[in-house]
This record gives structure tokens, C-alpha cells and sequence, in this order.
């Protein structure tokens, strides 16, 4: 799909596609070589180039230093679901898909505290709920550069929507003792681990001598300031 306000190739949109998938399954992008494997590219250059096509026509945003630094804009994916305008001129009609959803911005939590408190609501914030495949229930704002590598950085906010169950590489926000932490999930015959996507931090094995909760899953990201 392409709109006369970004004309795209069948491959960027092809590339556009995945990114937009990944995001919506996984919470993070696809790494250059990922993207390479899946559209049978010979290297991952070839992806970093199409990438950077998509990144001039100003439908994404590349982060540097980062493995999955690919960021969707929020304008637009509404861009590329408006209808265009009919033959004989006539105005656009809105799309219901584009009604915005109202949600909590989490701040920092304090201990002990549901993290959906009401002293810890910065403010609503409405998005277009088409940024998602999964309708998420609060936005937290994310603190430190644990996840670093996976596109997620210091004050970027995390769309989470509340589960009790996540599988095995998803991206969860959990609550150990008095902190809230944004990791990648792992559960093996040791137990639970939170895994950071940066060399810099360790991971976290839950091992029961904490209070312990998966506080949700990680269903899209906004950069701060792109709301």
C-alpha cells in the first residue's frame, strides 16, 4: 500500500511490512540480518540500504549504535491507512480505525504499588489505536538503556497490555522486589530470567527470594516527543 504522500517500492514496502509486524508481535523490529534471512537478501547490507531508503522518504527513523534502532512514525501509519480522495473530489471520510485510545502514562512506580496507581499517572495521552495489533492498557515510560539493543531507549514510551502468561523472547515489564524492569522474557528448568539487550547490565534470575509479578507484555513503542 502507498499513498501519493509516500510513494514506496514493492520491496520497501515489502520492507515496511515486516518492520510493522515485528513490532506489533514481538514489541521490538527486526534486526538488519533478520531482515536479510527473511526476504532472501545476500547480506544484511542490502537490508541497511532499503532501510535507509525508507529513512529519506521519512517513513522511519534509524537509531545509530543499535541493533533493531528502527523506529515507525505514528503519522505515518495513519498516512498509509487514509483513504484517498474520490474521483469526483469529494472530501475524506474518517476512518472509525483511527478513534484515539485515551492511556495512563506510568511514570516512575512507587514500592508496593499497583503500577496502574493514580500517583503514578503522569497524564492520558491519546494514540491511534492503529499503531497496534493488540489494543495495549497503559504506556510506561521506560528508565535506563537496559534494552538498549533491542530499539528501546531512556524515556521512550513502552505500550504494555496486561497478561498473566508471556512465551519464551517476548518483551514483558515485570516487577521484582521494589523495582519495575522492561526485559526480554526467558523461562527455563532454573526458573524465570530477565534478559537486558545490553552487554552492560546482567541477567536477572528470578529465584523466589523477591516478591515477584509480570506486570504485561510489550505491544509497540512510541519515541517520546513522536506522540
Amino acid at each position: 500500500m502507498t499513498t501519493s504522500k509516500i510513494p514506496l517500492t514493492p520491496r520497501q514496502q515489502e520492507i515496511f511490512d515486516l518492520v510493522r509486524r515485528s513490532i506489533e508481535r514481538t514489541g521490538t523490529p527486526p534486526t538488519r540480518a533478520e531482515i536479510a534471512a527473511t526476504l532472501g537478501f545476500k547480506s544484511a547490507n542490502a537490508a541497511e540500504e532499503h532501510l535507509q531508503a525508507l529513512a529519506r522518504k521519512g517513513v522511519i527513523e534509524l537509531v545509530s549504535g543499535t541493533s533493531r534502532g528502527i523506529r515507525l512514525k505514528a503519522d505515518t501509519l495513519r498516512a498509509m491507512r487514509r483513504p484517498a480522495r474520490s474521483p469526483e473530489g469529494q472530501s475524506e471520510l474518517p476512518l472509525p480505525g483511527l478513534a484515539q485510545l485515551l492511556l495512563p502514562l506510568v511514570g516512575r512506580v512507587a514500592a508496593g504499588q499497583p503500577i496502574l496507581a493514580q500517583e503514578h499517572v503522569e497524564q492520558q495521552l491519546a494514540v491511534s489505536p492503529e499503531l497496534f495489533q493488540q489494543t495495549p492498557d497503559y504506556l510506561l515510560r521506560v528508565k535506563g538503556l537496559s534494552m538498549r539493543d533491542a530499539g528501546i531507549l531512556d524515556g521512550d514510551l513502552l505500550a504494555v497490555r496486561k497478561v498473566a502468561e508471556a512465551r519464551n523472547g517476548q518483551i514483558v515489564v515485570a516487577r521484582l522486589g521494589d523495582e519495575v524492569t522492561v526485559k526480554r522474557w526467558k523461562r527455563d528448568a532454573d526458573g524465570i530470567w530477565l534478559l537486558p539487550e545490553n552487554p552492560d547490565f546482567r541477567p536477572i534470575h528470578v529465584d523466589g527470594s523477591e516478591p515477584f509479578a509480570l506486570e504485561g507484555l510489550a505491544v509497540g513503542l512510541l519515541r517520546s516527543g513522536l506522540q
